[in-house]
């Protein structure tokens, strides 16, 4: 199928690495312009080079520390100079913190605000006006815990939900602009951020992280963990016109982990 991606400028947030760097990937691999972002500078360049090697659209980097507003602004006024007006929004970032309700204070909860959520508005914000002149899409990664909270992970279970509220909300304010916003939610994806939190698990069980990974893929239908590249593809396809009537969605990419209807 032919996404019909050719040429559109892609602004892909936090995508030095895992799910983030996936995307990009795959957006430059259809053809898009694709500005690349993150706060590690080494890492980014060597993202932008990787990528650059394999795919014909073009590809930058910039590098940014998302939670900070004008790093934001900054941001797209360089994507808007050197690719173009944008099309295609997708935001990311990474996980918050573990811990529990009684572990953490209100500094945790307002860097996790900022970094999770907080961004995710800021970046529609200021790339909203390229939108508005002609559609485009927005696409906000969240995490299966909109749908089945994540035990110790009560930050993200809560911020991750805002980022599904903001996108149901933006759906129909947006659409009169043929802006499409949806949300899209990994589950476990073979990414360092996993590898981090099944650590974490095996330690605080003081069990093998080979037990704890045999445990999360006993409770995935598909019996695996999923790859960046198949959560890519899936985010792709909501970037392309073979999306064109899709809005406010919330789509799982978790190989039938979560039970909720």
């Amino acid at each position: 199928m032919d996404l019909n991606l050719q040429g559109k400028v892609a602004l892909v947030a936090a995508s030095s690495k895992g799910l983030g760097k996936a995307v990009a990937t795959q957006l430059a691999a259809e053809g898009c312009h694709v500005m690349l972002t993150g706060r590690d500078r080494q890492a980014l360049s060597s993202a932008a080079r990787e990528i650059s090697a394999l795919a014909p659209g073009r590809v930058e980097s910039h590098c940014a520390d998302l939670a900070v507003a004008g790093d934001i602004c900054h941001l797209v006024q360089v994507t808007r100079a050197t690719l173009g007006k944008i099309d295609i929004l997708v935001n990311n970032s990474g996980g918050p913190p573990a811990g529990e309700f009684v572990q953490l204070s209100d500094d945790q909860w307002q860097s996790a605000f900022e970094a999770t959520l907080l961004n995710y508005i800021r970046m529609i914000r200021k790339v909203l006006p390229d939108l508005k002149q002609s559609g485009g899409r927005i696409i906000n990664i969240a995490s299966s815990s909109i749908r089945q909270p994540i035990p110790g992970l009560i930050l993200s279970n809560t911020f991750r939900l805002g980022i599904l509220g903001l996108g149901k909300t933006l759906a129909e304010e947006l659409a009169p602009y043929n802006i499409l916003v949806n949300t899209v939610a990994p589950g476990r994806i073979a990414t360092d951020r996993t590898a981090e939190l099944d650590r974490g698990r095996a330690e605080r069980l003081g069990v093998p992280v080979e037990q704890v990974e045999a445990e999360s893929r006993g409770r995935i239908p598909l019996g695996r963990y999923g790859t960046p590249e198949e959560f890519a593809r899936v985010v792709a396809f909501l970037a392309s016109e073979a999306s064109s009537y899709v809005t406010g969605s919330a789509l799982l990419v978790d190989g039938g982990m979560v039970r909720a209807i």
